[in-house]
């Protein structure tokens, strides 16, 4: 089997799709219950963000991240790989909002337990203007 055919990436790719749909529900469900999430953004107040609910990531993390006014336009670039043992996705949506038109970048790396994400560390871009 090869690394980019993993059954493990599907849920990176479920992931990734639910997000750029603001999906949280389905979020949610992919996350294991004994989560891990810890993630660095480029923000000034707060760039490190951890918890151990998949709740918590969906109302305290994702949803801070992406607000409602955040109109996340389109996925523009998914890539799925594994390192050794261990899963990647990355991603980048177009998102336009009050302030503009912007790209962000995600690439995280997870770890899957009984069918679901159990450990995840993620980088994003920040929101970049083009």
């Amino acid at each position: 089997m090869s690394a980019t055919s993993h059954p493990d990436l599907e849920l990176g790719r479920a992931f990734a799709l639910s997000l750029s749909s603001k999906d949280f529900p389905a979020i949610e469900r992919l996350l294991h219950p004994n989560l891990t999430f810890r993630a660095l953004t480029p923000g000034r107040a707060r760039y490190l963000w951890e918890s151990h609910k998949p709740d918590l990531v969906v109302s305290e993390i994702l949803k801070n991240w992406f607000e409602e006014t955040d109109h996340i336009e389109s996925l523009l670039k998914l890539d799925l790989d594994r390192v050794g043992d261990r899963n990647r996705v990355a991603y980048r949506f177009s998102v336009t909002n009050s302030d503009g038109k912007f790209e962000i970048e995600q690439q995280a790396y997870f770890s899957v337990t009984e069918g679901r994400i159990s450990w995840m560390s993620l980088v994003c871009s920040g929101f970049r203007p083009v």
